[in-house]
């Protein structure tokens, strides 16, 4: 098992999650850099810079090693696409303040001008400086302690399946999750939502998804793996249960599906 340094503490939880399933495909092929890049094509030093937050891998990258480590490369697609959105987000906000900031005068030399126009040059430039700053620091912790909260909210009620090596648990989404559909008052609960009517769509994530896998297991259609991520897989068994039930075939799980989830028999 490689020991790995710790991730960057501004990454996104989509980037973190992406970033950690790679690690775990690599030491489970028992891969040294090296190795991976003899087989995907892509230079050692590339998968450092993938494998420890510095860099987003490109798709080819992403499905080359769920190629050669035998994962599914569409969930680890989905996963990485995710992670692309909030990655460009970092960069949109940084090229934001790389502009805001305002270019040094150019200065005569000291001894043309007088000292109070020069001491109040000097006093502006400090004062933007420390006020963008300061700012930037304000929004990347209220940003992590926003990621760190719904990634908790996101986990709760499910068994813990970190390994004690894995990152903080309350940054890592978990691979799966148990399903123990019971009905109480003619409908279906999975214990880990009770929502008659949120819009649950591809792309998504959390407890409202894995409620969705978990009833639509039970009417006998399989989403694939449980695990709280709206992908390829989740969508097409949504839109077969929609074509059971004679409702709009959408792939989108909304009032009239989430009805059919809840009350529907198993076949």
């Amino acid at each position: 098992m490689s020991r790995w340094k710790e991730l960057p503490a501004e990454l996104h939880p989509h980037v973190r999650h992406l970033i950690v399933r790679l690690r775990k495909l690599k030491d489970r092929g028992e891969l040294s850099t090296r190795q991976l890049a003899a087989k995907t094509g892509y230079s050692t030093k590339a998968w450092e810079r993938y494998l420890n937050g510095r860099s987003l891998p490109p798709r080819e990258a992403v499905e080359a090693i769920a190629r050669i480590t035998g994962d599914d490369p569409a969930r680890l697609l989905v996963l990485r696409e995710m992670a692309a959105e909030r990655w460009a987000e970092g960069d949109r906000a940084a090229a934001r303040t790389r502009h805001s900031t305002p270019a040094a005068p150019e200065h005569e030399p000291i001894e043309q001008q007088p000292y109070g126009r020069f001491l109040h040059a000097a006093i502006a430039v400090g004062a933007v400086a420390l006020v963008l700053s300061v700012s930037t620091v304000i929004l990347l912790a209220i940003q992590l302690t926003q990621a760190r909260a719904t990634a908790k909210n996101d986990r709760a009620g499910t068994a813990a399946t970190e390994s004690a090596a894995a990152p903080d648990p309350a940054s890592v989404l978990p691979a799966l999750y148990t399903c123990r559909p019971q009905r109480t008052d003619g409908h279906w609960y999975a214990g880990h939502s009770r929502t008659q009517e949120t819009v649950v769509a591809y792309g998504q994530t959390g407890s409202e998804v894995i409620e969705a896998q978990c009833l639509l297991r039970r009417t006998g259609i399989s989403p694939g793996d449980v695990d709280g991520i709206f992908g390829p897989l989740t969508q097409r068994a949504v839109k077969r249960l929609q074509t059971r039930e004679r409702l709009t075939v959408d792939g989108v799980i909304g009032p009239h599906t989430w009805k059919a989830l809840r009350e529907a028999a198993q076949k």
